[in-house]
C-alpha cells in the first residue's frame, strides 16, 4: 500500500515550494495547475524529456499516468498539484451538464482518483497539493479545510481518505506545516512529529513517515 499526502493550504503559502529538495531522478510531477513550478531551474529537473513532468488536470489521464509509475520502480515520489484545479476543471467539462448527477459524477471521480492512489506499491508517495478555505461563524471561529467543489463533496470530506494533512502557511516570514490541528483538518500519525510547526521540506516530512 502507496503512502498518500495531502498539503494544503491558500495560495502563496509554500506548497509547491515545499517540493524544491524532492530527487526528480525519483519523483515524477504532475502540474495540475498547469503553471511550472516555484524555484530556480526547475524547468531543468522536470520536463517531458527527462520522462518525470505531465501538465494534465484530467483524471483520466492522471490515473493512466500513475498506473504507468506505479509498473516504474525507479519513481519514488508522485506529486499532484493541485487537487483542486482536477475538480474545477471537470467542473467546467460538466457545465452543461444538469441535475444531481453532475456533481455526483464529480465527487465519484475526486474520491476515486485519491482512494485509488493509496493502493500503488508499498515504496511509493503519492503527495496531493490542495487549496483551503476558512470559515468563520459569528462569533469569530475559524475553521480551515481543503477546498472542494460541490456540496457533494464538501459532505464526503476529502481529508478522511488521507492519514497525514498537512497545513502550509506563512508564519513571521517563515515557511512551515502544521502538523495537527488547530482549528482546521491538519493531522498526522501519533509520533510522527513532535513539533506542531515543523519546516516546509517534503523530504524531510517523508523521512519522518517512514515507519507508519
Amino acid at each position: 500500500m502507496s503512502k498518500v499526502i495531502a498539503i494544503a493550504g491558500e495560495s502563496g503559502s509554500g506548497k509547491t515550494t515545499s517540493m524544491r529538495n524532492l530527487d526528480p531522478v525519483s519523483t515524477f510531477y504532475i502540474d495540475a495547475d498547469r503553471k511550472g513550478l516555484s524555484w530556480k531551474g526547475w524547468r531543468q529537473q522536470y520536463n517531458t524529456e527527462k520522462k518525470n513532468y505531465l501538465q494534465s488536470s484530467n483524471v483520466e489521464a492522471i490515473e493512466q499516468m500513475l498506473d504507468k509509475i506505479n509498473a516504474a520502480p525507479r519513481i519514488k515520489v508522485v506529486v499532484i498539484d493541485t487537487i483542486n484545479s482536477i475538480m474545477i476543471d471537470d467542473e467546467f467539462n460538466r457545465a452543461k451538464e444538469k441535475g444531481y448527477d453532475k456533481w455526483l459524477d464529480l465527487a465519484t471521480a475526486v474520491w476515486g482518483l485519491v482512494s485509488k492512489a493509496q493502493f500503488y506499491r508499498d515504496d511509493l508517495t503519492v503527495i496531493f497539493c490542495a487549496h483551503t478555505q476558512t470559515e468563520r461563524d459569528d462569533q469569530g471561529f475559524s475553521f480551515t479545510r481543503i477546498k472542494t467543489s460541490g456540496r457533494k463533496l464538501d459532505k464526503i470530506v476529502l481529508e478522511s481518505k488521507f492519514t497525514t494533512v498537512l497545513i502550509s502557511k506563512v508564519i513571521d516570514g517563515r515557511f512551515v506545516f502544521e502538523t495537527q490541528a488547530r482549528n482546521s483538518t491538519a493531522k498526522s500519525p501519533m509520533g510522527a512529529f513532535t513539533d506542531f510547526e515543523i519546516e516546509n521540506d517534503i523530504v524531510k516530512v517523508i523521512k519522518a513517515l517512514e515507519d507508519f
